[in-house]
């Protein structure tokens, strides 16, 4: 008996791995439309975050050419392009970005792993100014704490950087009522407001600041994601995280939560491939 249940948990063990490879090293690709009503006209865009460094065929090429296909007006990063790591270069996301610029434009707001390669130099030495450098191109804005107008569409894209005392684990950090306001002014309500914010704890903040549309990331969707019960594990180590990944209402306040591109640390995922969102908005209510 006891060896028969040893040779279950075996088992199970190794699908677990095989499971955690396979989904480590695979993406798909989600289409969602959302009507937005003071979109002036209609688009489309892609959006990416946590990519960490990840790298899907020759150099990204699998990637790149389902963006190809999609043919997007623009593409969203929402944050941990790169990873940091002391020891893992920047190189694979200022490829990648570099490739896309030729084509496309593209507007970057950072993660938790972008504001520690910029507020800790004496840990990570010049990686940040190695990124941003590496990236510079007409067609690339990076939007921290900024506000960007595409009057073609209608939209008032915003970048917002939490700070790093609001990605601490175990708990949430309470936001103070005037946090945002402090960081981004006021919304124009005259736009469609799309803020790219990375951490998607706060998505009631984000909402009560004015945010018509949130797009975040961070949480990996979970890690292992289980039927009925979602993501079982978020970087903050909490269990079952309310938000995981999909797609979230507040009032009038609408969050696309993807699931990521990438992984760091442990290169694994559990039923819950990797995500690239191709996102169409039209005009409506």
């Amino acid at each position: 008996m006891i060896k028969a249940v040893i040779l279950i948990a075996i088992a199970v063990i190794v699908v677990l791995l095989i499971v955690g490879v396979i989904d480590g090293n695979r993406f798909v690709v989600v289409e969602q439309q959302f009507k937005m009503p003071k979109l002036k006209e209609n688009c489309r865009f892609v959006m990416i975050s946590d990519l960490h460094n990840k790298v899907y065929g020759n150099d990204n090429d699998k990637v790149i050419e389902v963006i190809d296909k999609a043919d997007p007006d623009f593409i969203l990063i929402a944050g941990d392009l790169v990873t940091s790591q002391v020891n893992e270069p920047v190189d694979v996301g200022i490829r990648f970005v570099n490739r896309l610029s030729k084509k496309y434009r593209i507007y970057y707001a950072p993660g938790n792993h972008e504001s520690k390669l910029k507020y800790r130099p004496d840990h990570y030495g010049n990686k940040y100014d190695k990124l941003v450098k590496g990236i510079e191109h007409p067609n690339v804005t990076i939007l921290n704490n900024e506000t960007l107008i595409l009057q073609r569409y209608g939209i008032a894209l915003t970048g917002f950087e939490l700070g790093l005392e609001y990605f601490k684990r175990f708990r949430k950090r309470n936001m103070p009522a005037d946090y945002m306001e402090s960081k981004l002014g006021k919304v124009n309500k005259a736009y469609c407001n799309i803020l790219m914010a990375h951490n998607p704890q706060y998505f009631e903040e984000y909402a009560a600041w004015g945010a018509d549309m949130v797009l975040a990331g961070h949480v990996h969707g979970g890690i292992m994601r289980l039927p009925l019960l979602g993501g079982v594990i978020s970087p903050a180590y909490t269990l079952f995280p309310k938000y995981d990944g999909g797609i979230f209402h507040i009032g009038t306040s609408t969050m696309l939560l993807g699931r990521g591109m990438g992984s760091h640390t442990i290169q694994l995922r559990f039923f819950n491939p990797a995500e690239l969102h191709v996102v169409d908005l039209v005009k409506g209510e």
